[in-house]
């Protein structure tokens, strides 16, 4: 892929980004702001919890995927996102974990309603320094086609 336009991407492209490093810290202080659950903010509590111990939340987990799917090299003159479908969170994020994402081209065509951009289709998957997966989805998304020369 070299120009990242619409044209430019194949089906069964891949991209990579990361690593993204997990603090306690941050778990922590993301749950405090969006999701204070027990498990999220303290660790005893955690640990008396169904994931026996401190784990970031699935909007932290989610948020962490959609930062590093700005990070996917090579670039993708993405435009817009249009949704992700089948959201899996099979393995819970722990303080110092390191995450990748790896995406995969699925299907392509051009818009309809906007001449200007195609839709790709990828499959995500998030996974950890020990290659357990911790997010995964399909998503969908606008990208701009190659300006008329």
């Amino acid at each position: 892929m070299s120009s990242g336009y619409f044209e430019d991407v194949e089906i069964g492209d891949g991209q990579k980004a990361g690593p993204y490093s997990v603090t306690k810290d941050e778990i922590i202080q993301f749950a405090k702001q969006f999701d204070p659950r027990p498990f999220h903010i303290d660790e005893a509590a955690a640990a008396r919890s169904v994931f026996g111990g401190l784990s970031a939340s699935a909007a932290h987990t989610f948020a962490i995927f959609i930062f590093l799917s700005n990070e996917l090299q090579p670039r993708v003159r993405a435009v817009a996102g249009l949704g992700y479908d089948e959201l899996r969170l099979p393995h819970a994020v722990r303080p110092g974990d390191d995450l990748y994402l790896e995406a995969t081209t699925l299907e392509k065509r051009e818009s309809k309603s906007r001449p200007d951009s195609g839709i790709v289709r990828g499959q995500f998957r998030l996974h950890n320094q020990n290659g357990d997966t911790v997010l995964q989805c399909i998503g969908s998304g606008l990208v701009a086609r190659r300006p008329n020369s």
